[in-house]
């Protein structure tokens, strides 16, 4: 009788174990599924390998961006500190670890940047990003973006970004970012880019897209 219900209880657990692996298997499927998916919808806009897109709406590129500044940013979205209803749409239905598992897919790629900026205006932006405009007011773009544009934390990426994506994201400002009272990290941004003309804009721009 003991050897009966040593046997029964074992394959009862080896049963159990079977369906609990079954089941993680599963769930590790559905995740995968869901995070494609959701990869499928980024890559409408902003590039099958996270380039950006060039077009009447220029899109962002997001390969390389610091992780840390997607999730902010997705979250900004969300919390309406960041004024952009297309992505509020998106971003409010992501889960925090949906969101974590996007940024860190975009951080991982590197595809080459489309450049496009006026290159008669790169020398004055390479000078602008790397020593500031101190009669305006305005830092070097280097002290915080670095030496190469690559950002850090929550501090974005600027290497490669999108030219026409980048003017019109300095020329306006205040109309998208930093919205509500909530604490925004973008506001430190806000009287550099006050403080910058239009070609000076233009510029940082330029010498921007180009990086690697």
């Amino acid at each position: 009788m003991r050897v009966g219900l040593r046997s029964a209880l074992a394959a009862s657990s080896l049963l159990m174990a079977f369906c609990a692996s079954g089941h993680a298997q599963e769930r590790a499927a559905s995740a995968k599924g869901a995070f494609e998916a959701k990869l499928e919808y980024c890559k409408t806009c902003h590039g099958l390998q996270g380039q950006g897109y060039l077009g009447y709406f220029p899109m962002p590129r997001l390969a390389g961006q610091q992780p840390e500044y997607i999730e902010a940013q997705l979250r900004a979205f969300i919390e309406r500190r960041r004024s952009n209803p297309i992505m509020r749409n998106v971003a409010h239905v992501l889960s925090p670890a949906m969101i974590s598992s996007l940024a860190n897919h975009f951080h991982h790629l590197n595809s080459p940047p489309f450049g496009g900026g006026p290159r008669g205006a790169v020398a004055m932006g390479k000078r602008i990003y790397d020593e500031g405009l101190p009669e305006s007011n305005v830092p070097a773009c280097s002290a915080c973006h670095g030496a190469e544009g690559k950002g850090q934390n929550e501090i974005p990426r600027l290497a490669g970004q999108l030219y026409p994506y980048m003017v019109g994201q300095l020329t306006g400002w205040g109309k998208e970012r930093g919205q509500g009272t909530a604490v925004d990290t973008s506001a430190i941004m806000a009287p550099t880019a006050h403080n910058l003309t239009r070609s000076q804009i233009e510029a940082v721009a330029a010498y921007v897209s180009n990086l690697q």
